[in-house]
């Protein structure tokens, strides 16, 4: 049984990061190819050189994936390297899919600004998924995630960071609009990156006083599986005490744990705070 469901989360796994891929593969493609901009990406530096090296970008892409694959195993881990193999893999077999379909792809929109901004609203779809299952696009991404990890700097910041060079290489081969689209681009990758990141990840601590205390504390154990904390409060106007039940949520079980709470009694007290991240810090005993 066991066996099963391991080969059926693997496969799930794959798909997803196949997915993931696949969308960052199309931007690359479809918008910054045909931008001739540079940005936040080893694609983008392919695009650079790729002027100066008689190889198809796939080809280029490939090769400098090769080495900060190497950087991300000693790094970021195992189970991060192995996944990033995988998209990096199929990354490139993306893009010569790409090539080998559509040769000389033009601009889908006809503007190069427009091809910058579609590639930044899709592109941080596809890496934001890889980062959220603890893996990466390859190239940049594991910088990043480096930075990340030893510097504890946010992916799209580090993005950003790791990109403006990138970005700036565009420099050596094109006009000047085209660098300013580059590091434009770069930035708002980061901002847009860190968006759907956290938005993701995004938890809610939801305190509630209600007269449903044990129906409410069997729904959260029961229903959601997730853990709460009761303390004792004490109303200031007239001294009366209430339990307050205090829990962490996702989206999904936020929308339930709301539901039921308007079902079985509208009239409950309840604060709403957003949290981005949680760390627990054992005691040390003497």
């Amino acid at each position: 049984m066991n066996k099963k469901l391991n080969y059926k989360d693997l496969a799930k796994e794959a798909l997803i990061l196949t997915g993931a891929d696949a969308i960052v593969a199309a931007a690359v493609y479809f918008f910054l190819v045909p931008s001739h901009a540079s940005v936040s990406s080893i694609s983008g530096l392919g695009i650079v050189l790729s002027n100066f090296i008689p190889l198809p970008l796939s080809a280029i892409t490939m090769i400098m994936n090769v080495v900060l694959l190497i950087i991300g195993f000693i790094t970021c881990g195992k189970e991060f390297g192995a996944k990033t193999v995988y998209t990096s893999v199929m990354l490139s077999v993306f893009l010569a899919l790409f090539e080998a379909l559509f040769p000389n792809a033009g601009s889908l929109t006809g503007s190069q600004e427009l091809d910058v901004l579609c590639y930044i609203l899709v592109v941080s779809i596809g890496i934001s998924i890889l980062f959220n299952r603890n893996a990466s696009s390859g190239g940049l991404d594991i910088v990043a995630k480096i930075m990340n990890k030893y510097l504890h700097i946010e992916l799209g910041k580090a993005m950003s960071l790791s990109g403006m060079c990138v970005a700036l290489s565009a420099a050596l081969v094109y006009d000047k609009k085209t660098v300013v689209l580059s590091v434009l681009g770069t930035y708002f990758n980061g901002i847009i990156l860190d968006y759907f990141i956290f938005d993701y990840n995004k938890k809610r601590r939801v305190c509630i006083i209600t007269e449903k205390e044990e129906a409410l504390r069997q729904f959260i154990i029961n229903d959601l599986h997730s853990g709460a904390t009761i303390y004792e409060a004490i109303g200031a106007y007239n001294f009366e005490k209430h339990n307050e039940i205090i829990t962490i949520v996702d989206k999904s079980e936020y929308q339930k744990l709301m539901s039921f709470i308007n079902r079985e009694d509208p009239k409950a007290f309840i604060t709403i705070y957003n949290v981005s991240s949680m760390q627990y810090q054992p005691k040390i005993r003497g």
